[in-house]
């Protein structure tokens, strides 16, 4: 019979083994991470390569989820999720509004939120506990253990992890100890992807997408520019004095909002920027690549142009309907070159677009409501469009010599 010290040795020595191949894994890992998984293109591609990681080396991961805060004007929260086999994990966004659902209230990352350390739970045998529906579907999957925890950003910024596993018998103790060491170094790699994220969503929406690419690759001195030529469109609210003087704040804010969307979006859609609000009016360009393109850049203004008086169209109509009155607005189209850069004072710059060209469409502008027409478009503008547009003859605009023919559509020049 073997002495009884001798009998542990075995046990021992397993341990031991067991413990250095965990630590072998976490810092195998938590290199990779810092040396090569601080250079893939976002958080998705970490993520993905992450899981396939921890799985190389025999960590019994079957399900793994990402949530993080995020800055932006309509999403709260982004979200991945990676199951063992996937290609890359899957992406997807919360709206602002998430954090009063049932689906948040109910989930496990409620619980964290409110300051607890982690939520582990087992999904079988006795010790199974179904507190959250999120298990009840993990199990369904196969999966036999679940664990939940924090992973601390700056600034506030709240984010999560969670893991499950199919193997039998669930995680072990040093196995999930090796996991939570490696998630200071994960959250540091996420935090660098996902700041270059919000650093992008918001230099765009607030520049607009190419300016914001332009001033994030290096365009950011003042007076740095290039002269480009685009279409042009300059649009203003009729009575927005008056309707500011008598409304409400909130139904100001409102007001400006649901017409800025019908504007704006068709610009987006097809490709446009709008670079800034002025007030009530909303200036946007549609960049021309080349001589050959100007057809394209002013057919496809137009086209978004429709779409906005159409989308104007059922807005008024919902407003008859509520008892409001419609909303009248006058919509400018130009093409020429514009310099296209920083201009400001040294501490505040804007990125903009400046010219001839530029006072042209705002003149141009001013012109729809003396000749009572939603859309007019200079000749230049016109010329591509064919019959899309009309004549409504030549006309004088302030602080311009020449007089300009300008066009209109023919459902304008109809209705009236």
């Amino acid at each position: 019979m073997m002495a009884p010290d001798t009998a542990v040795l075995p046990d021992a020595a397993s341990a031991t083994a067991s413990a250095a191949q965990g630590q072998s894994c976490v810092h195998g890992v938590a290199a990779w991470l810092l040396r090569e998984g601080r250079d893939l293109p976002d958080s998705k591609a970490v993520i993905g390569e992450f899981c396939r990681r921890l799985v190389a080396e025999d960590f019994p991961l079957a399900r793994l989820s990402v949530g993080t805060r995020t800055l932006h004007p309509q999403v709260l929260a982004i979200g991945f999720v990676w199951r063992r086999g996937d290609a890359e994990p899957t992406e997807s966004q919360r709206e602002h509004g998430i954090l009063e659902s049932p689906m948040y209230l109910k989930s496990p990352m409620k619980a964290l939120h409110d300051g607890a350390p982690e939520v582990r739970r087992r999904l079988e045998g006795p010790e199974a506990v179904f507190d959250y529906p999120i298990l009840v579907e993990l199990r369904e999957e196969g999966m036999t253990d679940y664990l939940a925890l924090p992973m601390r950003l700056s600034e506030g910024r709240w984010s999560t992890v969670t893991i499950a596993t199919d193997r039998a018998g669930g995680f072990t103790d040093r196995q999930l100890a090796s996991f939570a060491d490696l998630i200071p170094v994960l959250a540091l790699v996420l935090e660098v992807k996902e700041t270059q994220r919000i650093t992008a969503t918001l230099v765009e929406t607030y520049l607009g997408r190419d300016a914001g690419r332009r001033v994030l690759s290096g365009l950011v001195k003042r007076g740095d520019g290039v002269t480009i030529a685009a279409a042009l469109w300059y649009c203003d609210l009729r009575g927005f004095t008056r309707m500011s003087n008598q409304l409400s704040r909130d139904t100001v804010i409102s007001l400006l909002n649901d017409y800025f969307e019908c504007m704006a979006g068709p610009v987006h859609a097809r490709g446009g920027d709008v670079l800034k609000f002025i007030g009530d009016g909303l200036l946007a360009i549609f960049p021309i690549r080349d001589d050959l393109d100007r057809d394209r850049a002013c057919t496809t203004a137009l086209e978004a142009a429709r779409e906005a008086l159409d989308g104007l169209g059922r807005l008024n109509g919902r407003r008859r309907e509520a008892g409001e009155p419609p909303l009248e607005i006058g919509l400018a189209l130009h093409t020429g070159a514009v310099m296209y850069g920083n201009i400001g004072a040294p501490q505040r710059l804007d990125f903009t677009v400046i010219g001839p060209a530029v006072n042209l469409v705002s003149r141009i502008e001013g012109l729809c409501p003396v000749l009572g027409y939603p859309l007019l478009a200079s000749k230049r503008f016109a010329s591509p469009c064919g019959s899309e547009l009309v004549s409504v003859g030549r006309h004088r605009l302030r602080g311009i010599e020449e007089e300009q023919e300008l066009f209109t559509l023919p459902e304008a020049m109809q209705a009236r």
